[in-house]
């Protein structure tokens, strides 16, 4: 007679040091699990709140600046370095670990409006209404991570003084030139103390400049004629010009998909276009109640921050049309400039109360070293909670933002005027002659033409 027992070896469940897990074996048969669905729901429900409940963005401020932070640049040569300039000509070079002012870089007599570190991070080129445009030589790590910053404030290695104001300077992303925006776009060699070419397109003010990662002789402007042009520097004239019906305020390229940008416009909106097709937008990224001042991608190319006049800073995906995540605080007021750090980890804001802002780029997420079980546990709530995300409830709990009630109301009051106006669309239509109205999409909606 054979009688089936359970057989196991015991060395396949001895442990072989008393710090090891203890091995168990499991049975994936579905039939054994039948309620295997409503568990991973509930779990991927309290993952959603968890993650609710431990979202902290805020890291901390920065402050020093006297006047309204006008604009940022991060320093490619190190990781925790950030320069920002104000309102007063005050330029400071800050350690986001420690949160403190590493060097000051005195000398601009008005607003510091553009600020970018060359390609190797040893030399800051700062512009601004003074009408001129000074180098400054960027101190080494190694002084940053000193606790000595008794004398901390640097002399400019040149200084060119110019005919004009200027907006914006850019510095090529492999290159020894680069390029301001004022009366007209000037690009500019170090070496040298006047432009070695200058573009004009129109008569209007130039307002931002950005040079294109992948191809460093390919730039992007856009002015207060509401216009974007792009330039190529093997040209003597500029390449393109797209004409919206509000103006762009800055324009960020997708340093991942270096063909493609994104334009943040007075009409509370975000424009990503292709910039080999210019006839209309990727996606029209909406949220922002007011207009939105500045815009960066993350370094993946994923997603970018925006900062806006609404006195918030939003992160979207890339191909998104809403925001993923919307920070505010009671004291930060108008947002002029953001950045993504380096690694993609934090987010840092500038506003016109003197001060900088730290956020992490993920709310909830936990910071310092993770055990591998840990991260193990995370990516699997993770998982989880993007299976059941379509479900109501999940939906919901991961949707929720609070915001501020001036900011609540302003977005209800958007949702009935743009209610209104499809209204009015769809009843012109319905009194016109068939085929008389066309339906233009939203991506078309806003450009007015495009000028080869």
């Amino acid at each position: 007679m054979k009688v089936k027992v359970i057989s196991r070896s015991e060395d396949e469940f001895t442990r072989e040091r008393s710090q090891d897990l203890q091995r168990v074996f499991r049975n994936f048969d579905p039939s054994l699990r039948t309620q295997e669905k409503a568990t991973e729901y509930v779990r991927a429900l309290n993952a959603a709140k968890v993650e609710k409940i431990f979202a902290r963005p805020f890291m901390g401020a920065m402050d020093g600046h006297i006047d309204a932070v006008s604009c940022m640049a991060k320093n490619p040569n190190h990781l925790k370095g950030i320069f920002s300039g104000s309102m007063d000509g005050d330029i400071r070079l800050w350690d986001i670990a420690s949160r403190q002012t590493v060097c000051q870089f005195p000398g601009h007599q008005g607003a510091v409006r553009g600020l970018t570190a060359s390609t190797d991070g040893r030399i800051l080129i700062s512009c601004g209404t003074d009408c001129t445009v000074r180098l400054w030589n960027v101190p080494v790590a190694s002084i940053m991570e000193s606790d000595d910053l008794s004398d901390n404030s640097a002399k400019p290695l040149a200084v060119y003084v110019w005919k004009n104001a200027f907006w914006a300077v850019d510095h090529q992303w492999d290159g020894d030139l680069f390029a301001t925006a004022g009366a007209q776009v000037d690009i500019w060699d170090r070496n040298r103390s006047a432009p070695v070419n200058s573009f004009e397109w129109g008569h209007d003010t130039v307002v931002s400049v950005r040079f294109n990662p992948g191809e460093p002789n390919v730039l992007a402007t856009s002015a207060s004629d509401r216009s974007i042009t792009l330039y190529d520097l093997r040209m003597s004239s500029p390449a393109r010009k797209l004409i919206m019906k509000t103006k762009t305020n800055s324009i960020s390229w997708n340093p991942m998909e270096p063909m493609n940008f994104t334009a943040a416009n007075e009409d509370c909106n975000c424009y990503s276009y292709d910039a080999r097709k210019l006839d209309e937008a990727k996606c029209v990224h909406r949220d922002h109640v007011s207009a939105v001042m500045d815009i960066d991608f993350s370094p993946t190319g994923r997603e970018f921050v925006t900062g806006s006049y609404d006195r918030t800073v939003r992160i979207f995906q890339y191909n998104g049309g809403h925001s993923r995540e919307v920070y505010h605080t009671k004291r930060m007021q108008r947002v002029f400039c953001v950045k993504f750090s380096c690694d993609a980890t934090y987010v840092i804001s500038g506003s016109d109360d003197t001060n900088l802002r730290l956020w992490k780029a993920k709310a909830s997420e936990q910071l310092g070293v993770l055990l591998p079980r840990e991260r193990k546990k995370q990516e699997y709530l993770e998982a989880v909670k993007n299976r059941y995300k379509h479900l109501p409830e999940v939906k919901r709990i991961v949707r929720h933002r609070h915001l501020p009630k001036p900011i609540y109301k302003a977005t209800a009051l958007r949702r009935t005027m743009t209610e209104a106006e499809r209204r009015k669309e769809e009843r012109k239509k319905a009194h016109s002659a068939p085929g008389s109205m066309p339906t233009e999409p939203l991506r078309k909606r806003r450009i007015i033409k495009e000028v080869e």
